[in-house]
Protein backbone atom coordinates (compact mmCIF):
# COMPACT_ATOMS: atom_id res chain seq x y z
CA UNK A 1 0.00 0.00 0.00
CA UNK A 2 1.42 3.42 -0.85
CA UNK A 3 0.85 6.83 0.65
CA UNK A 4 1.63 10.44 -0.32
CA UNK A 5 2.44 13.48 1.78
CA UNK A 6 3.15 17.09 0.86
CA UNK A 7 5.23 19.48 2.93
CA UNK A 8 8.48 21.41 3.20
CA UNK A 9 11.87 19.76 3.45
CA UNK A 10 13.35 20.49 6.87
CA UNK A 11 16.49 18.34 6.73
CA UNK A 12 18.37 16.13 4.26
CA UNK A 13 20.99 13.85 5.76
CA UNK A 14 24.00 12.31 4.05
CA UNK A 15 23.71 8.81 2.66
CA UNK A 16 24.85 6.03 5.02
CA UNK A 17 26.29 2.81 3.64
CA UNK A 18 25.14 0.01 5.94
CA UNK A 19 26.65 -2.83 3.89
CA UNK A 20 27.95 -3.39 0.38
CA UNK A 21 24.34 -4.01 -0.71
CA UNK A 22 22.43 -1.48 1.42
CA UNK A 23 22.57 2.33 1.49
CA UNK A 24 20.04 4.58 3.22
CA UNK A 25 19.46 8.35 3.19
CA UNK A 26 16.98 9.96 5.57
CA UNK A 27 15.18 13.27 5.23
CA UNK A 28 12.57 15.18 7.22
CA UNK A 29 9.44 16.78 5.75
CA UNK A 30 7.36 19.21 7.82
CA UNK A 31 3.65 18.71 7.16
CA UNK A 32 1.28 21.47 8.27
CA UNK A 33 -1.38 19.76 10.37
CA UNK A 34 -3.46 22.54 11.87
CA UNK A 35 -1.96 24.07 14.99
CA UNK A 36 0.72 21.39 15.37
CA UNK A 37 3.02 20.86 12.34
CA UNK A 38 4.45 17.36 12.10
CA UNK A 39 8.07 16.53 11.24
CA UNK A 40 7.99 13.24 9.34
CA UNK A 41 11.20 11.22 8.85
CA UNK A 42 11.35 9.25 5.60
CA UNK A 43 14.13 7.39 3.86
CA UNK A 44 15.31 6.44 0.40
CA UNK A 45 17.28 3.22 0.03
CA UNK A 46 19.87 1.94 -2.44
CA UNK A 47 19.45 3.33 -5.97
CA UNK A 48 16.84 5.91 -4.84
CA UNK A 49 19.17 7.87 -2.48
CA UNK A 50 20.29 10.05 -5.41
CA UNK A 51 16.75 11.48 -5.70
CA UNK A 52 17.66 13.77 -2.79
CA UNK A 53 20.79 15.21 -4.45
CA UNK A 54 19.02 18.27 -5.87
CA UNK A 55 16.61 18.81 -2.97
CA UNK A 56 17.24 21.74 -0.64
CA UNK A 57 15.83 22.62 2.75
CA UNK A 58 12.67 24.72 2.52
CA UNK A 59 11.51 23.29 -0.80
CA UNK A 60 7.93 22.10 -1.14
CA UNK A 61 7.81 18.40 -2.02
CA UNK A 62 5.34 15.58 -2.46
CA UNK A 63 6.69 12.19 -1.42
CA UNK A 64 5.23 8.80 -2.30
CA UNK A 65 6.16 6.13 0.23
CA UNK A 66 5.37 2.72 1.70
CA UNK A 67 5.23 1.77 5.38
CA UNK A 68 7.49 -1.12 6.34
CA UNK A 69 7.49 -2.82 9.75
CA UNK A 70 9.66 -5.45 11.39
CA UNK A 71 10.40 -7.11 14.73
CA UNK A 72 13.87 -7.30 16.28
CA UNK A 73 14.53 -8.83 19.71
CA UNK A 74 10.90 -8.45 20.78
CA UNK A 75 10.66 -4.78 19.70
CA UNK A 76 8.81 -3.50 16.68
CA UNK A 77 10.02 -0.82 14.28
CA UNK A 78 8.50 1.06 11.34
CA UNK A 79 10.12 2.80 8.39
CA UNK A 80 8.62 5.11 5.81
CA UNK A 81 10.38 4.02 2.61
CA UNK A 82 10.06 6.70 -0.06
CA UNK A 83 10.15 5.73 -3.70
CA UNK A 84 9.08 8.90 -5.54
CA UNK A 85 9.73 12.61 -5.00
CA UNK A 86 8.19 15.61 -6.74
CA UNK A 87 9.78 19.00 -6.10
CA UNK A 88 8.43 22.52 -6.52
CA UNK A 89 5.20 23.73 -8.03
CA UNK A 90 4.22 20.25 -9.25
CA UNK A 91 4.58 18.98 -5.68
CA UNK A 92 1.23 20.03 -4.31
CA UNK A 93 -1.61 18.18 -5.98
CA UNK A 94 -4.40 20.38 -7.28
CA UNK A 95 -7.46 20.55 -5.08
CA UNK A 96 -9.92 17.96 -6.25
CA UNK A 97 -13.56 18.94 -6.57
CA UNK A 98 -15.75 17.77 -3.73
CA UNK A 99 -17.23 14.36 -4.42
CA UNK A 100 -18.89 11.56 -2.57
CA UNK A 101 -16.55 9.49 -0.38
CA UNK A 102 -15.50 6.05 -1.57
CA UNK A 103 -17.10 3.01 -0.03
CA UNK A 104 -16.06 2.60 3.60
CA UNK A 105 -14.60 6.13 3.74
CA UNK A 106 -15.95 8.81 6.08
CA UNK A 107 -17.08 12.10 4.51
CA UNK A 108 -15.08 15.21 5.43
CA UNK A 109 -16.32 17.22 8.42
CA UNK A 110 -18.12 20.41 7.43
CA UNK A 111 -17.94 23.60 9.53
CA UNK A 112 -21.62 23.26 10.33
CA UNK A 113 -20.88 19.89 11.99
CA UNK A 114 -18.33 21.33 14.47
CA UNK A 115 -19.74 22.34 17.87
CA UNK A 116 -19.74 26.10 18.51
CA UNK A 117 -17.60 25.73 21.67
CA UNK A 118 -14.96 23.54 19.96
CA UNK A 119 -12.20 26.20 20.19
CA UNK A 120 -12.48 26.23 24.00
CA UNK A 121 -11.07 22.69 24.10
CA UNK A 122 -8.38 23.11 21.43
CA UNK A 123 -5.52 23.27 23.98
CA UNK A 124 -6.94 20.49 26.16
CA UNK A 125 -4.54 17.76 25.02
CA UNK A 126 -4.39 14.62 27.16
CA UNK A 127 -0.60 14.37 27.21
Amino acid sequence: MSYDLTGKVKLVQDAKTISDRFTVREFVVTVEDGKYPQDIVLQFVNDKVSLLDSVQEGQEVTVSFDIRGREYNGRYFNNLNAWKLQVGEGAAPAAAPASAPAAGEKPPVADKDVPADFDEYEDDIPF
